[in-house]
């Protein structure tokens, strides 16, 4: 199971509705998200080779090994799982979710986050995309707009986590087709939300949605049909005059949802730390944790729901008076959450420049948060699981031509590294499909160069992350130029569902921000093996701004509605020294080490 969250979406199938072009995209990449574990960073603290002055060439080699004894860690299938905007309600792309494109999309990224879209199972088994075991999630979060379903009114947020009917046995899904005037009478409606939406946030004022039962229908449906797990947020914001937890309107969406022998988990709300701003008063920790309780108490009523999963608190980013929410949250409720979520952003997408995804110092701010998370957690649930819930790499909806571009890959798989390295078990990607810039695929269903990377990860990358050795060798070195920093190594177990490779392969990623190229020698363990070359390069004239990629030199599209190209590798002889290009992003699998910590699973 994997996630894919929007609405709070995480992991969520497309409904019956959705193109099976899209699921496949979404599928993939939730099986990606499953199926891939990133390299450790945890590895080798040893400082890396300086760098030369500009009139010395090529005389910086650095020396990597990996540890194949034993893995570092080892995380989710589901760890990559993406989320769906709750823009789509507001925007109509809910009513579109059916689309071929739409449903291919999402069932590749299903491979690749998970298994997702179940309409084009067969096609997609047949290129190797999906298999029967894989699993994705999907999440739809609402994050604090209001929304109803029917008699009720909440925010929301959906995680959808591949479910365990065969896919053999999902029946009644059906892919919608659209006159191509439709699409683009709602692609100017959107564009005109877009705006909408975008006043509320500046504003800080938002309208409430209103999310019927066939609206609920159509979301669960597109869950199952694409064999994902549904997690569903409900509204926290209705309070009682003592500020506890109204709980009527989630009972009557409880009760609807178990006459429907829907099978979801669930959470209370998002960002709890801003309640101040959207209802006037503030929810401390503590009740909040009472409010878990009360919630789990609910579902405990409910058969169908008496053991389902529970997630939360779904805070912000952990300053001083969220951490401070947190303890008192886990205090009372750490028990009662199956995993602790929390959310990032990197950047104000209003004023981000495209400079600002090469700093190193922003790729760590990530690193830092996660300690502050996992102390806390630590401290009164040791070894609870933690979720990344929500996670882009600007916040206000992004920036066209670049949190949509290929230079936000850099934060992205950056981010995938650190989180695998340092043990969180699921990121949630914001978002596949949404009103901003922030997502994997554009209204037009276009693949963009996030999906690219994530489809890689999830075809290359398994859930046991490795140790690094790197040392270096160079003439007249130059301490204040560290190249640590600037050059990103992180070493999985290569993908057990990736049957291209034996097992006991090693997949390698790497990320250059240095502006010249950089020499990699695979020493120890690694030498004198064959490796598999996967280059991430921005396509076309726009460089670094570029929305196109290319792999190994040739540009990636899709062949049609409902194929994926062939992700080819470059194979490289024995022994060759890995030459890393300036600003770029690979992969590289070794073949046949076979390492010991990957030859089970």
């Amino acid at each position: 199971s994997e996630l894919i969250r929007g609405f709070l979406l995480s992991g969520m199938p497309c409904p019956s509705s959705c193109p099976p072009g899209l699921l496949a995209l979404m599928a993939p990449g939730l099986a990606l998200m499953a199926t891939f574990s990133l390299p450790s960073q945890a590895g080798d603290r040893r400082a890396l080779p300086v760098e030369k002055p500009p009139s010395v060439k090529g005389r910086t080699l650095i020396l990597l090994d990996v540890n194949t004894k034993s893995p570092v860690r080892i995380i989710s299938e589901n760890f990559l799982s993406l989320q769906l905007d709750p823009s789509i309600i507001h925007d109509g792309w809910l009513d579109f979710l059916r689309l071929e494109q739409l449903v291919f999309r999402a069932n590749a990224q299903s491979y690749l986050f998970a298994q997702s879209m179940v309409a084009v199972t067969k096609h997609l088994v047949k290129l190797g995309l999906l298999k029967p075991d894989s699993c994705a999630a999907l999440k739809l979060g609402v994050g604090v707009l209001g929304l109803a379903i029917s008699l009720f009114s909440f925010p929301f947020a959906v995680d959808i986590v591949r479910s365990d009917i065969a896919l053999d046995k999902q029946k009644g899904c059906k892919i919608a087709q659209h006159p191509d005037i439709m699409l683009e009478l709602q692609r100017e409606k959107a564009a005109q939300m877009h705006l909408v939406l975008l006043k509320e946030q500046f504003s800080n004022t938002y309208s409430n949605l209103t999310l019927t039962a066939r609206s609920l229908d159509k979301l669960y449906n597109f869950a199952d049909c694409s064999g994902l797990h549904l997690i569903f947020a409900l509204n926290a914001l209705r309070r009682n005059p003592n500020n506890s937890w109204n709980s009527s309107n989630a009972l009557s969406l409880l009760k609807y949802s178990a006459s429907k022998k829907y099978n979801i988990s669930w959470e209370l709300g998002n960002e709890p730390n801003n309640y101040r701003t959207l209802i006037g008063r503030s929810v401390n920790g503590s009740q909040l944790g009472k409010d878990y309780i009360q919630l789990r108490s609910l579902l405990q009523l409910i058969r169908t729901y008496s053991r389902a999963n529970l997630y939360g608190p779904n805070i912000g980013r952990p300053r001083k008076n969220v951490i401070a929410l947190l303890e008192g949250f886990m205090k009372v409720a750490g028990s009662t959450v199956n995993a602790v979520t929390w959310q990032h952003y990197y950047i104000d997408g209003r004023v981000a420049k495209v400079t600002d995804f090469l700093k190193t110092r922003l790729l760590d701010t990530l690193s830092d948060q996660i300690r502050k998370i996992q102390k806390v957690v630590n401290t009164y649930t040791p070894g609870k699981k933690i979720w990344l819930e929500g996670v882009g790499a600007t916040s206000a909806g992004g920036m066209n031509n670049l949190s949509d571009s290929y230079a936000a890959g850099f934060l992205w798989l950056n981010t995938l590294g650190l989180l695998a390295s340092q043990g969180i078990d699921v990121v949630v990607r914001h978002s596949f499909l949404d009103h901003g810039h922030n997502h994997l695929v554009d209204q037009n269903f276009n693949p963009l160069p996030d999906y690219w990377l994530s489809l890689l990860y999830k075809r290359l990358i398994g859930p046991k992350v490795l140790a690094i050795h790197v040392a270096g060798l160079q003439r007249k070195p130059r301490p204040d130029r560290v190249i640590r920093d600037k050059l990103r190594i992180y070493a999985h177990c290569t993908s057990y569902h990736n049957h291209n490779y034996v097992r006991g392969s090693i997949t390698l990623y790497i990320i250059n921000l240095h502006r010249s190229r950089k020499k990699i020698k695979l020493a120890g363990t690694l030498r004198d093996k064959i490796v598999h070359q996967y280059l991430l390069q921005p396509y076309g004239k726009d460089g670094l701004h570029s929305k196109s990629v290319q792999l190994n030199g040739q540009p990636l599209a899709m062949v049609d509605d409902g194929t994926l190209p062939e992700l080819k590798p470059r194979p490289l002889r024995a022994g060759r020294t890995l030459v890393i290009p300036p600003l770029t992003m690979s992969f590289y699998v070794v073949k046949n080490v076979n390492a010991l910590a990957c030859r089970y699973r």
